[in-house]
């Protein structure tokens, strides 16, 4: 069996084993992709160019669409080209980039989820101390903090992992190089190392997930003594959304990374993977968008400026 110091290239785990279906899994994959990107960057470049969403909450709006953005296109082309190219082949870099990639993002993307609550918290428990908690000054350093979170993560998870040593072979059982899919081709004990940081990881993200919750039930219990309908309305609108992709998120990683080993089989470790690195990007600016009427305002603006545009440079091409 070859050692860790031997592997030049892990090989992932194939969608299907005939063609027709590969092709099929690279047509679904490019479809969710796309409407990822197109998602994804339509609420960057709305909250961007549109003045009236610029402030704290669109702030971090804007940076939980550069964090899906990059995730997704982590995974997902790779899987994509080798389905394309009837390949398996992952090199020992690429699959040392991915871990570093998708650990790096998940972190810094709980971390951002969690600074969104502490700042639907203050809009609607602490609205008078609001402009002086939520300072652009402010925001600037919890989004910072939140991707450096994220960087230490990624680092310290990839640092352990590759110095472990490998003799189980180079074939990863998912569609992209996922940490305990790796672990399992460890040949020693050294693998419980990487076991520790992924329980203490765990342990801190159950710590972000009690100070959401405990927000939440603040917010709630100020929302439900507003006494005007309109104005529930509008704090459940701005509140519920991120409220439902903090739940997405966190029950599909959740499960993915504890179910219980009884259960586990490889078509179950690839549906549930999917479930959290490739739907939430996807839906995440759906979910925001649906009940948000100052982001779709400027997400029509956007697509109608798009519109006109191409409109424009294809009648200048055709004079």
């Amino acid at each position: 069996m070859p050692n860790s110091s031997s592997l030049n290239e892990f090989l992932l785990l194939p969608f299907a084993d005939t063609w027709e279906l590969q092709l099929l899994h690279f047509s679904l994959f490019l479809g969710i992709y796309l409407a990822a990107l197109l998602g994804n960057g339509l609420i960057i470049t709305a909250v961007a160019c549109d003045h009236r969403l610029h402030t704290p909450m669109y702030f971090f709006l804007l940076n939980l669409s550069l964090l899906d953005f990059a995730f997704i296109s982590t995974t997902v082309p790779k899987s994509m080209a080798n389905s394309l190219r009837d390949t398996r082949a992952i090199s020992y870099s690429g699959c040392a980039a991915q871990v570093f990639l998708v650990a790096f993002l998940l972190g810094g993307e709980f971390s951002l989820l969690t600074v969104m609550a502490y700042d639907c918290y203050v809009a609607i428990c602490r609205p008078l101390h609001y402009g002086t908690l939520m300072g652009s000054r402010a925001c600037v350093i919890m989004a910072a903090a939140a991707c450096a979170s994220g960087f230490l993560n990624g680092l310290l998870h990839t640092a352990n992992t590759f110095s472990i040593p490998l003799c189980q072979g180079n074939t990863v059982d998912q569609f992209f190089c996922e940490i305990p899919q790796i672990l399992k081709l460890s040949c020693s004990d050294a693998y419980f190392r990487e076991v520790g940081l992924l329980v203490l990881s765990v342990f801190l993200i159950f710590g972000c997930f009690v100070f959401i919750v405990l927000s939440y039930v603040q917010i709630f219990t100020a929302v439900l003594r507003i006494p005007s309908e309109q104005g529930r309305h509008k704090a459940f609108s701005m509140c519920l959304p991120h409220l439902a992709v903090v739940s997405l998120f966190i029950s599909t990683s959740f499960f993915a990374y504890l179910k219980p080993p009884s259960i586990s089989s490889p078509a179950l470790d690839l549906v549930v993977t999917v479930l959290y690195t490739v739907v939430p990007p996807a839906v995440n600016p759906l979910i925001y968008s649906m009940r948000n009427k100052e982001l779709k305002d400027a997400l029509r603006k956007v697509i109608l400026w798009a519109f006109f545009s191409s409109g424009n440079i294809a009648f200048a091409l055709h004079k």
